[in-house]
């Protein structure tokens, strides 16, 4: 019958146990995907457990240890297709066949050109049962940084900016503190702790000044790394981001034939409109393994990573106020389109708010769609 679900109800109960499971290690795995497994037997959970960090066991390996080893009557429930390679551990796929469970369900193939399918090929010629596609779009949508990366060598890109209802994200005078409230704050901090680096302009720097790192109100926390885009020589080392009591390094973007002595790694990029060719500087992240890219601006960096077709996500925090001027600044600044048919489309639009602001959270249609020849796996 059409619309017939080959799943019972137990299996998307167990299935989001597994993606509950993998969410709990966000922003900890990169380069790697979140992965979460549940071993199911006799119509209980034997063992549970999620990939907590590339290097270490992955999902499968230490679920299985959880129930015992001896998995041939059970069931495994994986968000992502079991690996079929070797990179910093051996392929999960081979154990699966060595252990031989009665049945596997997958929420997604893995979208690693090197695995893609392969891992499920092998469990079905080994005669085990395999069934994918249950609750896959929750599971894209997780490992939503992975599946752009591994796809294309490029890191997934959020544009975030904090902006008054009438679109300013700082007065005529550059002042911005605070434009949104304590909450919004707050919620922006978790995403640092949840992404690989964080790139603001020099322009921002040089005016707010700004640490760039993870506060979070429980303590504790990831700081990213912190890229700074120098087009026009606005750094210095006197400001904080050199200075900082960091885990991670402040890495500094410059034009071909410049030097800044107070940036850890130093990233040269060929000329681009707004300063740099950001597609380059994405390019270069990409290879160096940061697979997601926190743009907090300002106006003229949003407006750079949006014309260079960079973008996946938007997240805009509204704030209840209207600051006026045609001199403030805006939260994406550069020419713009001539006509408003050519203005990006966004799709997948949700609100909500934090604290007294609103949060928007879309994502650039079709963003991603093109490849990029900087595929890797680990």
């Amino acid at each position: 019958m059409p619309g017939l679900s080959l799943y019972m109800d137990t299996d998307e109960t167990y299935m989001r146990r597994v993606l509950e499971l993998a969410a709990g290690a966000r922003g900890r795995t990169s380069p790697n995907p979140m992965v979460g497994c549940v071993v199911v037997r006799d119509g209980a959970v034997a063992g549970e457990a999620r990939h907590e960090a590339a290097g270490l066991a992955h999902a499968e390996v230490k679920a299985i240890e959880a129930a015992g080893g001896d998995i041939r009557d059970a069931t495994l429930y994986l968000n992502l297709e079991p690996c079929a390679h070797t990179g910093r551990t051996p392929p999960c796929a081979d154990l699966l066949v060595e252990r031989q469970p009665k049945r596997v369900v997958v929420a997604m193939e893995d979208p690693n050109p090197r695995v893609c399918g392969q891992g499920i090929r092998r469990l079905r010629d080994a005669g085990i049962l395999v069934e994918v596609g249950l609750l896959e779009a929750e599971a894209r949508q997780l490992n939503e940084v992975f599946v752009k990366y591994i796809t294309t060598g490029l890191p997934f890109v959020a544009a975030k900016c904090g902006m008054t209802l009438d679109g300013k994200i700082a007065t005529w005078s550059g002042d911005s503190k605070w434009v949104t409230g304590e909450a919004s704050r707050a919620w922006v901090h978790r995403l640092r702790n949840e992404l690989d680096a964080i790139l603001a302009g020099s322009r921002t720097v040089m005016t707010d000044d700004p640490s760039l790192t993870t506060r979070l109100p429980e303590g504790g926390g990831r700081d990213p790394i912190r890229v700074l885009v120098d087009a026009e020589e606005y750094l210095d080392e006197r400001h904080h981001v050199f200075h900082l009591d960091s885990d991670a390094p402040t890495w500094v973007v410059l034009p071909e034939g410049r030097s800044f002595k107070g940036a850890a790694v130093t990233i040269h990029a060929p000329p681009g409109p707004g300063g740099v060719d950001m597609i380059h500087v994405m390019r270069e992240l990409g290879r160096r393994e940061v697979t997601s890219v926190l743009v907090e601006g300002g106006g003229a960096t949003l407006a750079s990573v949006f014309e260079a077709g960079l973008v996946d996500k938007v997240m805009f925090f509204i704030a209840p106020k209207i600051a006026g001027g045609q001199d403030a600044v805006t939260a994406v600044e550069g020419k713009g389109v001539e006509f408003m048919r050519d203005a990006i489309p966004l799709e997948r639009m949700t609100a909500q708010p934090v604290g007294e602001d609103i949060l928007i959270e879309a994502y650039v249609k079709d963003a991603g769609a093109a490849p990029s020849p900087l595929l890797r796996r680990d």
